[in-house]
C-alpha cells in the first residue's frame, strides 16, 4: 500500500475483507495501472506542449482529480455544477465547467463556485452569455468565458468564423466576464477539420482586436495522435485513467492498461450456453459504442453479454471451450467506463494484486 501516491492513500478506506470475499458486483480499480497511465498522458502533454486539463466524469474522484493536479494537470474540467462544487469544496482552484448553465438556482451556485476557484465555462450564444453574467454579477465574481466551436461533432458550438468572432467580442464587453478563448469537441478521426476552422477563428478573433488566450481541445480516442493539434493549447480528456473496452477497441489502449472492471459472480447456467452473472444495468453501463456485448468478460473472450436485465447479465457461453460454473468469479472490462463509476458509490482499489481499500464516489449523481 505505500506504494499508493498520497493523494489516493490518504482519502482510501480500511476494509475488513479480500478480493476473495468482496461481495460481487463490485467495480475495481488497479490503482498501479491507473496512476501509470496518469503519469503516461502528463508526460505526453509536457512533450507536446500542452496543458493538461483532465476530465473527472470518469472518475468522479477527489483522489484522483487531487494526484492529477498533483502530476502536473494545470486544472480540471466537469460537466456539471454540481461536479464543480464538489471538486472546489476539495480545494481545488481551476475548473473548466464544459456545459452551458441555465435556471435561477442552479445559476445561482454557479456563481458561488466562482467566488472560491478561478472558473472557465463554455457559451455558443448571447442567452447563454447574458446567464453567466447575471450569475457572475450576483456573486461578485469573475468568470472566463470560451466560445464552444462546432467542428464536426454534430454537438453544441458555432461553426461560422464571423458569429465565433461576434459572440467573443460580446463576452468581452461583458461586466464579470472575460473573453477566456475557443473551446471544441472534435469528432473521432477528424481533428484535421477541427483544425482548419480553429485557425480561422482565431484569426477572426484577432482581426477584432482580441486575443485568443485558449484553444481547448478534447477527445479520448484522438489523445495520441498530433494531426491537428497545431492551434490546441490544452487538452480534455477523461477515460485515460482507466480506459476501458471503447478504447481498447480503437487502439487507444492496450488490456494492460485497463484499470477498471466489474467483479461478478456467475449464479446460474440455466442452458448449456447461457449463463447469468449477478452483473446488469445497475452494474455495467448499457452504452454499447457500435461494440458486440455489453463488456468483455476477461476469463472468456468468447462469452457475449447479449442482454442486460437490471440486475442480471446474460451470457452467450456456447463458444467458450470450458464454460464457467455456478458460483465462478469473473472480472468483466465495461464498454465506457465513466458510466460505470456513476452507478456506484465507491470503487475499490487493488495494488500489487491485493485489496488495500476503497475510495468513495465523491461526484456520484451530481447530474445538474
Amino acid at each position: 500500500m505505500t506504494d499508493l501516491p498520497d493523494a489516493v492513500l490518504s482519502r482510501l478506506e480500511p476494509l475488513d475483507r479480500t478480493l476473495e470475499t468482496l461481495e460481487t458486483p463490485s467495480v475495481l480499480i488497479d490503482a498501479d495501472i491507473a496512476d501509470a497511465n496518469l503519469r503516461r498522458w502528463q508526460e505526453r502533454c509536457d512533450k507536446a506542449g500542452l496543458a493538461n486539463r483532465p476530465h473527472i466524469k470518469t472518475h468522479r474522484s477527489v483522489a484522483w482529480a487531487l494526484r492529477q493536479v498533483e502530476l502536473g494537470a494545470k486544472g480540471i474540467t466537469v460537466q456539471t455544477v454540481g461536479e464543480a462544487e464538489v471538486m472546489a469544496d476539495a480545494g481545488i482552484e481551476d475548473l473548466f465547467l464544459t456545459t452551458m448553465t441555465f435556471g435561477a438556482a442552479k445559476l445561482a451556485r454557479l456563481g458561488e463556485v466562482a467566488k472560491r476557484a478561478d472558473l472557465a465555462v463554455v457559451a455558443d450564444s448571447r442567452e447563454a452569455v447574458n446567464a453567466v453574467a447575471g450569475a457572475a454579477k450576483s456573486a461578485g465574481a469573475t468568470i472566463r468565458v470560451l466560445v464552444e466551436c462546432e467542428t464536426g461533432a454534430g454537438r453544441c458550438g458555432l461553426a461560422h468564423l464571423d458569429e465565433i468572432a461576434e459572440l467573443s467580442k460580446y463576452i468581452s464587453g461583458r461586466e464579470g466576464l472575460i473573453f477566456g478563448g475557443l473551446m471544441t469537441y472534435p469528432a473521432a478521426g477528424k481533428r484535421l477539420r477541427g483544425e482548419q476552422l480553429l485557425q480561422g477563428a482565431i484569426a477572426a478573433c484577432k482581426a477584432a482586436g482580441l486575443d485568443v488566450p485558449t484553444v481547448s481541445s478534447g477527445g479520448s480516442p484522438d489523445m495520441w495522435l498530433d494531426d491537428g493539434l497545431a492551434p490546441v493549447t490544452e487538452y480534455r480528456a477523461g477515460t485515460y485513467i482507466y480506459n476501458d473496452r471503447s478504447l481498447l477497441t480503437r487502439g487507444t489502449a492496450t488490456p494492460e492498461q485497463c484499470a477498471m472492471t466489474v467483479l461478478a459472480t456467475v449464479v446460474s447456467r440455466p442452458t448449456p450456453d447461457r449463463a447469468i452473472i449477478d452483473a446488469g444495468s445497475k452494474a455495467l453501463t448499457s452504452d454499447l459504442l457500435g461494440l458486440n456485448g455489453y463488456g468483455m468478460v476477461q476469463e472468456y473472450p468468447e462469452a457475449v453479454i447479449y442482454q442486460l436485465n437490471e440486475e442480471h447479465g446474460l451470457v452467450d457461453v456456447s463458444k467458450c471451450a470450458t464454460p464457467p460454473k455456478v458460483g465462478d468469479r469473473v472480472h468483466i472490462l465495461p464498454n465506457h467506463t465513466c458510466v460505470v463509476s456513476n452507478l456506484f458509490d465507491r470503487m475499490f482499489v487493488v495494488s500489487n494484486g491485493k485489496l488495500v481499500g476503497a475510495l468513495p464516489v465523491d461526484a456520484r449523481g451530481k447530474s445538474n
